[in-house]
């Protein structure tokens, strides 16, 4: 054991000897390992290297400036190799947008990469050497791995709203292969489970550090670890299916290639195509579907300016039921008024528009662009304009169905925010709706990690607030998920058909997290902060002579 805790602190002081290109690169390189942990591969086991070579960096810096920096490289690799996927948006105009490819991957890891490096500079400030050159290499201990993890959570909310959020590949969705190890997010959110995971992976680089037992982080881990799988699958254990009475819903993928999505020649074509597959008789023995549901924009038109169209999908709808879709909406009679939204439309047999939902969570340079003036040209989606955001999240009662909280695209990614609060101050509370329903279009990332990403993130939401999540996709992933976050039915990535299938009932009473939301994994974070801290300076004050 000795001569293992030997080994530990001598590549500790390699790391922390290491400079210019050759630490640069290193901190790159444990990103982009790192990564690996991320769906779809799940190497989870490479966050260990990544995470404890990250604070070995760190820690091994007499300036905090310089453990920023070290951060900051991690988190580009990291992010680099975890959203590269976003360029495929760019081929599909590549003569208009070929050239942006370099620049908005290496911009994309450029940003993302400042959030990594604030923690990193925390670690520095909060468990470091201060400006003691001969600390710098003492080694970490367990305060500093707690500290660590509170900062990285408290980073990862940041980038959840700062530039209106972006919680995307959060550290918890690593586990989203396992159905039990997903399960405390019903305690603590995505949030929290990342917060124990980088704690977790982080555990190690305590074996380098300076006291008697520097291998009790270790094993506290390995202990911690078990102990979700365990709670996870008793959880699971104790889950009992039950469906909505008298509903059956049909999921239309149709898989249409995003270059051809809006060819005006072509968009007939493609309504047809799934009002054909919406039509299709159910397997035998199967009831008939009640509501069907297609992806975002799958009719591509200006929905409320057709009323032909509206008369199709009436058709096309169950009598009692309603066919939901996305497609535009454009109010306004003159140009200059009008205003564009990304809206998803519930429409019944008798030809009614039932109700209508706008997204509110835009997508920054997909459907609108900030400092507009300066940066319009930058743009990727069809249409000149912006979209305009709606008034927020709703809970719509649809003919036929539980009340369902809509979200479009992305909206689903964000921890918390999937089921609307209301106003309390003007005590305004909404009804809680008993299920999610996403549609989105990952086209625009073809056959890349991105719709794998996208729909790992979705899952989380339905473990989080204890409801059904069903997931409607042009192409991506389109399922209907359980309460527990477990996947019954599932069209695949690149794959054109219809999926058919009961409406899980939420989990009986309402999940710790629903109920507290962020504030309990952040103020875990801050317990973290604090106490690794502590920890850290009771273990500097121990190795003064």
């Amino acid at each position: 054991m000795t001569g293992t805790l030997s080994g530990f602190r001598r590549l500790y002081s390699i790391v922390g000897g290491l400079s210019g290109w050759r630490r640069r690169g290193l901190a790159a390189g444990l990103g982009i390992l790192a990564a690996g942990a991320l769906p779809p591969l799940h190497l989870v086991f490479l966050l260990i290297p990544g995470l404890t070579g990250l604070l070995w960096l760190s820690l091994s810096r007499v300036r905090t400036r310089g453990a920023f920096v070290d951060g900051w490289w991690f988190g580009a690799g990291l992010s680099g190799a975890g959203t590269f996927w976003i360029s495929h948006s760019l081929t599909i105009d590549l003569a208009r947008f070929g050239w942006l490819i370099p620049i908005a991957v290496l911009g994309f890891a450029a940003v993302l990469g400042l959030f990594p490096a604030i923690a990193a500079a925390l670690v520095h400030r909060l468990a470091g050497p201060g400006r003691r050159a001969e600390k710098a290499l003492a080694g970490p201990g367990i305060g500093a791995v707690l500290v660590l993890a509170g900062a990285w959570t408290m980073t990862e909310w940041l980038r959840g709203w700062v530039f209106t959020g972006f919680p995307w590949n959060l550290a918890a969705t690593v586990w989203t292969f396992s159905d039990a190890m997903t399960q405390s997010v019903a305690l603590f959110g995505a949030y929290g489970l990342g917060l124990v995971t980088v704690a977790i992976a982080a555990a190690p680089a305590a074996l380098a550090g300076p006291g008697r037992r520097p291998w009790a982080a270790t094993v506290v881990a390995a202990v911690f670890l078990l102990g979700l799988w365990g709670g996870g699958t008793y959880r699971l254990n104790g889950a009992e299916e039950a469906f909505a009475p008298g509903v059956q819903l049909r999921l239309v993928q149709p898989n249409i290639a995003q270059a051809d999505k809006w060819k005006p020649e072509l968009k007939a074509g493609h309504v047809a195509r799934q009002l054909e597959m919406s039509y299709a008789p159910p397997a035998a023995g199967a009831p008939a579907p009640t509501h069907i549901i297609w992806a975002e924009t799958a009719a591509p038109y200006v929905m409320n300016r057709q009323p032909n169209l509206i008369r199709a999908l009436a058709e096309a709808a169950p009598v009692k039921g309603a066919l939901i879709t996305g497609a535009l909406r454009v109010t306004g009679d003159r140009p200059a008024d009008a205003l564009a939204y990304n809206s998803l439309y519930v429409v019944e047999a008798s030809g009614r528009i039932a109700d209508v939902y706008d997204k509110h969570h835009l997508v920054p340079f997909g459907e609108y662009v900030p400092f507009e003036d300066w940066l319009s040209w930058l743009k990727i989606t069809v249409g000149r304009g912006n979209f305009s955001p709606g008034p927020g999240g709703r809970v719509l009662d649809i003919q036929g169905l539980p009340p369902v909280s809509p979200l479009i695209c992305y909206e689903v990614i964000f921890p918390g925010a999937v089921v609307p609060t209301g106003d309390a101050a003007a005590g305004q509370s909404p009804p809680r709706p008993r299920w999610l329903l996403n549609i989105t279009n990952d086209a625009w990332f073809g056959v890349t990690p991105g719709p794998y990403q996208h729909f790992s993130a979705a899952r989380l939401r339905a473990v989080e607030e204890g409801v059904a999540l069903v997931r409607v996709a042009n192409t991506g992933i389109s399922a209907i998920v359980d309460p527990w976050g477990r996947v019954l039915k599932r069209l695949d990535l690149d794959t054109s058909g219809t999926l058919d299938g009961g409406l899980p009932e939420p989990i009986g009473g309402r999940t710790v997290y629903s109920l507290w939301g962020n504030a309990g994994p952040l103020g875990l974070a801050l317990l973290f902060l604090g106490l690794g801290g502590f920890l850290a300076g009771r273990a500097g004050q121990s190795e003064r002579p």
